[in-house]
């Protein structure tokens, strides 16, 4: 069997090509992954670390645009609309008529802060929710002290506080509270709005 001098084994022409190729892969490799490197990025040309600072201005943003739009995280609501959420899914505080007793609040008017200065006045009519009718007595004696409450809380609000049904929802949370720490030891248990003008 003849065979020609000058020809080269098949392996011998694959393992050369394959030792040429690998140093340009290594040196792409290299250049790739050095771009990962905070040292290498300083020895690239400005050209680069445009384009490479560009490309991580684009994810980056991206991702906090993503984020922004989407709501956050998944299980995170925006405030305000897990507080109207909350306040719509809460279980009804009702109590059975038998047991429900209600004391209506003298009518309040008081001066609020308009944006302008131009008097503005509240008229507020309310009614407590109490757990007995023996908490409407106990309370009688008191409501001078709920009132005086009622009265500097008012005062101090602005007519875009009361604005929507977030800040009536929030007035009601407010008037609450207030109404709770003048009548303790007497548990009230909702404030409902009968009346609310603004002049």
């Amino acid at each position: 069997m003849a065979t020609k001098p000058n020809a080269k084994p098949v392996d011998e022409e694959e393992s050369a090509e394959a030792k040429e190729a690998a140093p340009k892969k290594a040196s792409l490799l290299g250049r790739i992954l050095g771009l990962f490197n905070p040292l290498a990025f300083f020895r690239l040309p400005l050209m680069q670390k445009l384009i490479v600072a560009g490309g991580l201005l684009v994810v980056l943003g991206g991702g906090g645009a993503a984020y922004y739009f989407l709501g956050g995280a998944p299980g995170e609501e925006p405030a305000e609309a897990a507080a109207t959420e909350a306040a719509h899914s809460a279980p009804p505080s009702e109590l059975p008529p038998e047991h429900a007793a209600f004391f209506d609040v003298p009518d309040i008017v008081v001066n609020i802060q308009s944006t302008d200065s131009t008097p503005a006045y509240l008229k507020l009519a309310v009614s407590l929710e109490l757990d007995s009718v023996e908490a409407k007595a106990a309370i009688e004696p008191v409501m001078p002290r709920v009132v005086d409450q009622f009265q500097t809380y008012l005062r101090e609000l602005r007519v875009d506080d009361i604005r929507g049904s977030m800040g009536v929802m929030r007035l009601k949370e407010e008037l609450l509270r207030r109404v709770n720490l003048a009548a303790s030891p007497t548990p009230v248990r909702d404030v409902l709005l009968k009346e609310m003008i603004v002049q």
